[in-house]
């Protein structure tokens, strides 16, 4: 009995010495690959997509890649051209529908980030709408899920035609995403280890900070010559090789499950039945927004993409820039963006628009924020007036104005459009004066359009 004990000890404390190579090793656990993404969609309702499928179905039927998708809104508000749903109802129906029509792509990993539909052409209504800042830690959180390499979305810009504020504040949110996802210290909860991974009410999520490598942006303006030549142009009249059909057919078909929606899925069902697909010929343009790998901005989206992982790559950050005397410029999204731009190394989406434009239906009000800088010592009174075209009739916002020493005065320049519509933008012009001098004026295009959303 005695050499069996000694000997089981001797066992033992063989096995204790034996090199850690030979001993069992525990290794950390890996994020869960079936939510890893090749691209991205972050857009802000179901069949926001539809404006990319012609490229979506070349990268995922053709070039096997994976896809996911997050809409910021259920498309709760707006007509509905299938049934009496609306509201709360029809939001649970969209959403269904946009499952489904992603799922008609093999894409199955879709989210949605709760924020209401917000018609307007504001994208700072829509991000408070949207509780911007809960809506950017749900969106962080998901670029760390899915781990894209590329990430498509809205242009964050005002642009006529663009004239949904959702679609561009899914746009910010995606810029914002891009560049914070990166950094440990952004929403550092959802970093942090669990305390027991196999145990319940862990509080930290053990997610991996992520930076993704391409940011491409599109829009549905009512012009495309600012696209051009900003990014890579897909054509949908190419047949794939693995469906064997056109990619506008097959962007069609993608379609076709929005039937709540009579300028999509009611368009695309039309389009099938009578086999014009004229709509879905238009090639797919894209804009560089950002890329961290070799590449020319006009290459594939997928160029220069490798398995290998970036580290992170902080964004410029905000500066305020240096004003002197008493100065104007246009103020709400306008002012934003200017700053946005800035803050996120984004200085070229300023170049794609020479001028401020919007649109809106014939004979309805426009507005234009503006803001009025004094930076100087001493009170100053401000005349501001508008140089308006042909037909259309000022409202309010001009006259003299009191700005007062190191002070911003924002006023509202409103205007009614007239009641006939008309291809050519109409220019309108805000003049500010001070002491009998001019000291700025603002020019913004006009396109009267019909369904434009109001301003």
């Amino acid at each position: 009995m005695r050499k069996f004990i000694l000997a089981a000890a001797l066992l033992f404390l063989t096995f204790n010495q034996l090199p850690t190579s030979q001993a069992q090793v525990n290794t950390a656990r890996q994020p869960d690959d079936r939510f890893k993404a090749d691209v991205l969609v972050i857009v802000a309702h179901p069949d926001d997509e539809t404006e990319v499928t012609g490229y979506l179905a070349r990268a995922i039927f053709d070039q096997q890649k994976r896809v996911a998708i997050i809409f910021g809104t259920r498309g709760n508000s707006g007509g509905n051209a299938a049934g009496a749903e609306q509201a709360g109802a029809l939001g649970a129906e969209r959403e269904i529908e946009g499952r489904r029509a992603a799922d008609a792509f093999g894409i199955t990993n879709v989210w949605f980030l709760n924020g209401p539909d917000t018609p307007g052409q504001d994208v700072l209504r829509s991000l408070e709408t949207w509780n911007h800042g809960t809506a950017l830690d749900q969106t962080v959180r998901l670029v760390r899920l899915t781990r894209p390499e590329v990430i498509m979305t809205w242009l964050p810009d005002y642009v006529a035609g663009e004239n949904h504020g959702d679609h561009q504040a899914a746009g910010v949110l995606a810029t914002e995403a891009f560049d914070l996802a990166g950094d440990p210290t952004v929403f550092p909860e959802q970093i942090a280890a669990p305390r027991d991974a196999n145990d319940i009410s862990n509080l930290t999520e053990g997610l991996r900070p992520w930076q993704a490598k391409k940011l491409y942006y599109f829009s549905d303006a009512s012009h495309t010559d600012f696209m051009a030549n900003q990014g890579p142009k897909y054509s949908t009249e190419d047949v794939s090789p693995a469906k064997k059909q056109p990619y506008y057919r097959l962007a069609a078909d993608e379609m076709k499950y929005h039937l709540t929606q009579d300028d999509t899925g009611q368009m695309a069902a039309k389009a099938i039945a009578n086999g014009d697909f004229s709509y879905f010929r238009q090639p797919v343009y894209l804009v560089l927004g950002k890329s961290l790998v070799p590449g020319s901005p006009t290459g594939d989206v997928l160029e220069g993409i490798n398995k290998e992982s970036l580290a992170f790559a902080p964004s410029p950050g905000f500066r305020p820039s240096a004003r002197n005397g008493i100065s104007v410029e246009l103020g709400g999204p306008w002012s934003f963006y200017k700053q946005f731009w800035q803050a996120h190394g984004l200085e070229h989406i300023a170049k794609l628009l020479p001028d401020a434009e919007t649109s809106l239906s014939a004979g309805e009000r426009i507005f234009l924020p503006v803001l009025i800088h004094n930076d100087t010592a001493t009170d100053a009174q401000v005349v501001l007036s508008t140089t308006l075209p042909e037909g259309w009739s000022e409202l309010s916002g001009t006259g003299t104005l009191l700005v007062r020493a190191h002070e911003t005065f924002p006023v509202y320049v409103t205007a009614r459009s007239p009641r006939r519509e008309g291809k050519e933008a109409a220019t309108i012009v805000v003049h500010a004066t001070a002491d009998g001098s001019a000291v700025g004026e603002i020019p913004v295009k006009a396109y009267l359009s019909p369904g434009s959303l109001p301003q």
